[in-house]
């Protein structure tokens, strides 16, 4: 179990030089945009535009903060994100452009390199209990503060700090308070 600090995360400009991106993870460890497997972001947009494309890799886009936006992925049916609204989950390697709803926005971004792992991405609503699962888990706290309780103690995670759980890791973790959080789940791919 890991805990990133929102303090902590590397700053740097979106592929398409059109803003920033906070990269709260990414492996392997120091790959860039071009080389990650998984990689685990947030973004401030700011003005309506075309999103980066990335060759090969699916991405899952959910409203943290702002009214939202309107997306138009690949000429298809535009799609209405907002702080309700359930995770969105698209090729980053199609065509997308977004369009803001009232202002300025941040969202969370997970992109996975098709191949090596896949990703699955969820709201969750406190107070529950995560199991163990087989695969790599981030929980971020959107805001407010996550009371995380496990086997030996607990900890508390601020607005946008993320908690990591190995594969397997821990028995029991629960999670607690009034808090907007979410719950990704990077799946590697078994090569044979």
């Amino acid at each position: 179990m890991r805990v990133l600090r929102a303090t902590d995360y590397t700053r740097m400009p979106w592929k398409n030089g059109g803003g920033e991106t906070v990269e709260i993870a990414v492996f392997p460890s120091g790959a860039g945009l071009e080389e990650f497997d998984w990689r685990v972001s947030t973004a401030t947009v700011a003005a309506d535009g075309p999103f980066s494309s990335f060759a090969g890799v699916d991405r899952t886009l959910s409203i943290l903060s702002g009214a939202g936006l309107i997306l138009s992925i690949d000429n298809g049916v535009p799609v209405i994100l907002d702080r309700n609204s359930p995770p969105c989950s698209f090729p980053a390697d199609k065509p997308t452009s977004a369009r803001l709803l009232d202002g300025t926005i941040t969202d969370l971004n997970v992109m996975t390199r098709r191949g090596h792992y896949t990703h699955y991405v969820q709201r969750i609503e406190t107070p529950c209990v995560l199991v163990p699962s087989p695969h790599i888990r981030f929980v971020l706290c959107n805001q407010g503060k996550l009371q995380v309780s496990i086997p030996g103690g607990e900890l508390t995670l601020d607005a946008l700090d993320c908690l990591i759980l190995a594969p397997d890791e821990w028995d029991r973790v629960a999670l607690s308070g009034q808090v907007a959080a979410f719950l990704v789940e990077l799946q590697a791919i078994q090569v044979e």
